[in-house]
């Protein structure tokens, strides 16, 4: 029956989704039986104590009122004239995409950076294994495109509600210029790199020897609570979306897959929202 997993559209089908969450719990199973369980165990407990933290991180240090704080150390630091940047920041046109670089920026140093550093510091592993590599994505592409097609769909005809329309994009002013406008998608696809790679790479490969299909399980979990800002509808839609992903990506080996499908959504949304609502840009720099 192996076969029949190469199939692009098998993973789709409801009746056989289970065989799909059996495969990972074999290849598990098969990983366990050739490795030392104290060391699976242990890469566990890291890999959660270290998400963890990361978590707590990214929950507490992402928001501008931060950078606020941060600056006059910075000034201190560097022997900067006291409140310089400060001032400079709060007169500056661009002080809330400041804001969104800082958000962008916590993003990375918690989901990329410390995770990376985990991985090959203290697991002593490849990047590779952990889905930093383009994988099989191109045998699973329809599956990624049918997983965002109903999604981006679902985007445009809510972009017709207030409540959605007025929601997005999170840089309120991105429709003043072009140059606003790309200098925000490009933090937020960085961002979406960043998940990616912390819920679909360090979080579902580092516990799947141990786990198995409840390594994508657990991921779910700090991914629905990652949405709990954001609209309902968005929030509920993130339980099934984050556990397609996560089998994908370990069926594809990959998170650039994921990386694509998050990339198309969010601009669809972004765009559809400020069709219906203030435009796209008139200009190219303010």
């Amino acid at each position: 029956m192996a076969h029949r997993f190469t199939h692009p559209l098998y993973w789709l089908q409801p009746k056989h989704i289970w065989s799909h969450v059996s495969a990972i719990d074999s290849q598990a199973e098969q990983e366990r039986s050739q490795s030392d369980p104290q060391t699976l165990k242990n890469r566990a407990w890291i890999v959660i104590a270290v998400a963890c933290v990361c978590l707590l991180m990214l929950h507490y240090l992402k928001y501008s009122s931060n950078l606020r704080s941060a600056i006059p150390l910075l000034e201190s630091w560097f022997s900067i004239p006291k409140g310089q940047w400060l001032t400079s920041y709060y007169r500056s046109d661009y002080r809330e995409l400041w804001g969104y670089v800082w958000w962008g920026s916590w993003h990375i140093v918690a989901f990329i950076v410390i995770p990376m550093l985990t991985v090959k510091l203290l697991l002593k592993q490849s990047l590779r294994d952990y889905g930093w590599q383009w994988g099989e994505v191109h045998k699973h592409w329809l599956g990624y495109l049918l997983l965002a097609t109903p999604i981006i769909g679902f985007a445009i005809m809510a972009s017709f509600r207030s409540d959605f329309a007025n929601h997005y994009p999170f840089y309120d002013l991105a429709h003043l210029s072009w140059l606003d406008l790309l200098l925000w998608e490009s933090i937020y696809i960085l961002q979406f790199v960043a998940v990616e790679f912390f819920f679909r790479g360090f979080l579902v490969n580092g516990l799947r020897p141990q786990l198995g299909s409840l390594s994508v399980a657990v991921m779910c979990l700090p991914y629905l609570m990652l949405h709990f800002p954001k609209l309902w509808l968005e929030s509920t839609g993130a339980i099934l979306f984050g556990f397609f992903l996560g089998v994908l990506a370990l069926k594809s080996r990959s998170i650039w897959g994921g990386v694509a499908v998050h990339i198309a959504i969010a601009l669809t949304m972004d765009f559809a929202a400020m069709i219906q609502t203030k435009g796209l840009p008139q200009l190219w720099l303010r």
